[in-house]
């Protein structure tokens, strides 16, 4: 597997893992909830599958070589970064207006 897949792997994995909280009813794609979800689960819900796919690139960067190490500016631009991936999924639960 070459660098430049695994970049891309991880930036869509990031995508989609962001959106996960917004798109399904269940926790973490998975686990159906009887009361189902309010905001404060899916924000929950977004820090757990930040450190997951953080989790899976820490794997892809160790496979490919050495680890290079991160101050805090690394993990607030990918925090951020993760939040504006998210961005599409909160619009479409929260703002945009579905008919029932």
């Amino acid at each position: 597997m070459s660098q430049t897949f695994s970049i891309w792997l991880v930036i869509v994995l990031a995508f989609a893992a962001a959106n996960l909280p917004f798109l399904s009813r269940r926790l973490l794609g998975v686990v159906p909830l009887a009361r189902g979800k309010n905001l404060a689960i899916r924000f929950a819900e977004l820090i757990v599958l930040y450190f997951v796919v953080g989790g899976i690139g820490l794997l892809l960067e160790k496979r490919a070589g050495q680890i290079a190490p991160q101050g805090w500016e690394f993990y607030a631009i990918t925090g951020a970064l993760f939040i504006t991936f998210a961005f599409p999924g909160f619009v479409w639960r929260y703002l945009t207006h579905q008919r029932k």
